[in-house]
């Protein structure tokens, strides 16, 4: 079973003359207490082209020490990362493999570089002997493994880990005495890239893809492009690892890169796109089932937490308990299935492929702000068009599906001027504000309609196990008023929306 610890730390540079300086003068650390030394062996993992080095992440095994075992380093800011841990083993365990999957795809990882340190510790601890950090002098020896390897490196440097729970201030009080004392930080941000550095010819990690130079309709929806697609490759393990809003972020990503797709077909080719868009509409409905249970089980218990408890009849928050436990069950249990799929994985090569040879057009060499200018536009006159037909239905079950289709609209609407925003600036801002305001009145109308349907069959389920149903329809009448309410706001939310011409703004 893997565990997770949050790792708050930092590096500095040391050499065979470096000591460290009395640390109880740091405020706050009332000792420091020698814990030895441990001798630690450890083998990182990458593919043979180095991706996961590339994404700063860092897999390795190592034996020694107190927390022997497999090791999954993921960044989460600067001297900060989250490593997972799983037990030692000879082979590398499913729990981290599925964890790498959107960056190695299906390439082996092997061995590419062995670490072994001498590693003297002390602890620095406060008046009631409570762990405040741990301070470590690493005598490293590298050693670079696999096809070309042979090449060593040594060096030796400090590392100050915070304790857990403990304030992170003490690690600036902690800094301040080692400068003090000539130490500095260390250039590389861990072992490994400093061995990757020192013992492998050329350049030792592979770069990120440059943007292209030129200023370009091209290059600007490329950057847009590629930003939803790292988000989609470093949102997999948060989904994987159940992390709060991780799959809502994933979703949102897959849908932003659908839409920017359909958005900018002038400066992509869609023949190229539109086969890749479906794909993206699959794994984001794949993705739905969890985030929509999401939202509808916080709203339900939102509108039960409103209701007196005289209103609260029968079992109620059990039954909206068990409902969502099973729900949910198999929302995750398909979310995980599609990012486990071959299908999935093909997607990601395919994105990949798309970035290496982006499919672009004739508009894609224009000048970028009337090329992207014209694009929002053109969906804005989408979205009026549904709005209008939305406003001409009376109330009912085909007003409810116009007024979600006008959402989508909204939805596409507002990507595009988020996508269009650094080269249009803030008329692009002001627009998608706007358009937000109608998108997410239009939401709440569509997330009414979808409780509604949710309580009736929480009715019929307490009905048939000889509870009342009284609360179920009591909350039902609310959300049926909840979107009427909607309904009448929208056309005044609308004209708000539009009121400053978008042609005349955008076209500034």
């Amino acid at each position: 079973m893997a565990e997770t610890k949050r790792e708050i730390e930092r590096k500095y540079e040391a050499d065979d003359e470096t000591e460290l300086p009395d640390l109880t003068r740091a405020r706050g650390v009332s000792a420091v207490l020698d814990r030895g030394v441990a001798e630690l062996d450890a083998v990182y993992y990458d593919t043979p082209g180095l991706r996961l080095a590339a994404d700063s992440l860092t897999l390795r095994r190592r034996t020694g020490g107190e927390d022997a075992g497999w090791h999954l380093k993921f960044p989460v800011a600067t001297g900060i990362r989250d490593e997972i841990r799983a037990p030692l083993s000879d082979t590398l365990p499913r729990s981290l493999a599925g964890l790498l999957r959107s960056r190695v795809h299906d390439e082996p990882v092997v061995p590419v570089v062995r670490l072994r340190s001498s590693r003297d510790v002390r602890h620095l601890v406060d008046g009631d002997g409570t762990l405040l950090a741990e301070v470590s002098v690493d005598t490293v020896r590298a050693e670079r493994l696999g096809e070309g390897g042979g090449a060593t490196a040594s060096w030796k440097e400090i590392e100050v880990e915070l304790a857990d729970g403990a304030d992170p201030a003490l690690l600036d009080t902690v800094e301040k005495r080692l400068r003090k004392a000539g130490i500095h930080p260390s250039a590389s941000p861990s072992k490994l890239a400093r061995a990757l550095e020192e013992t492998t010819p050329g350049d030792a990690v592979p770069a990120r893809p440059e943007q292209p130079a030129e200023d370009t309709a091209g290059a600007r929806v490329l950057a847009y492009v590629r930003e939803q697609i790292d988000a989609i490759v470093t949102l997999d393990p948060a989904v994987r690892r159940d992390l709060p809003d991780s799959v809502h972020k994933m979703r949102v990503a897959t849908r932003r890169l659908r839409s920017a797709f359909k958005t900018y077909r002038k400066v992509l080719d869609r023949t190229v796109t539109d086969p890749v868009g479906e794909e993206l509409k699959w794994l984001a409905g794949e993705l739905g089932v969890a985030r929509d249970q999401e939202v509808l089980h916080a709203r339900l218990r939102g509108r039960l937490d409103e209701l007196p408890p005289t209103l609260l009849l029968g079992p109620v928050h059990a039954r909206l308990r068990i409902w969502d436990v099973s729900r949910g069950v198999d929302a995750r249990r398909t979310a995980l299935a599609a990012l486990d799929s071959g299908r999935y994985l093909a997607l990601l090569k395919t994105l990949d492929a798309l970035l290496a040879d982006p499919p672009l057009r004739k508009d894609a060499r224009k000048a970028p702000a009337p090329v992207l200018a014209r694009a929002v536009l053109k969906d804005y006159d989408r979205l009026a068009d549904r709005v209008e037909q939305a406003l001409a239905l009376p109330a009912g079950h085909d007003r409810d599906i116009a007024m979600h289709q006008a959402r989508k609209a909204a939805k596409q609407v507002r990507y595009a001027a988020d996508a269009a925003t650094p080269t249009l600036g803030k008329p692009a801002k002001r627009f998608a504000k706007r358009i937000k305001t109608v998108q997410t009145l239009l939401g709440d109308h569509q997330d009414s309609v979808v409780a509604r349907e949710a309580l009736r069959t929480l009715a019929i389920q307490a009905h048939a196990a000889g509870e009342t149903a009284f609360t179920w329809g009591l909350l039902h009448g609310r959300e049926e008023a909840a979107g009427a309410a909607g309904e009448r706001a929208f056309p005044d939310a609308w004209k708000w929306a539009s009121a400053p011409k978008p042609r005349a703004a955008l076209a500034r």
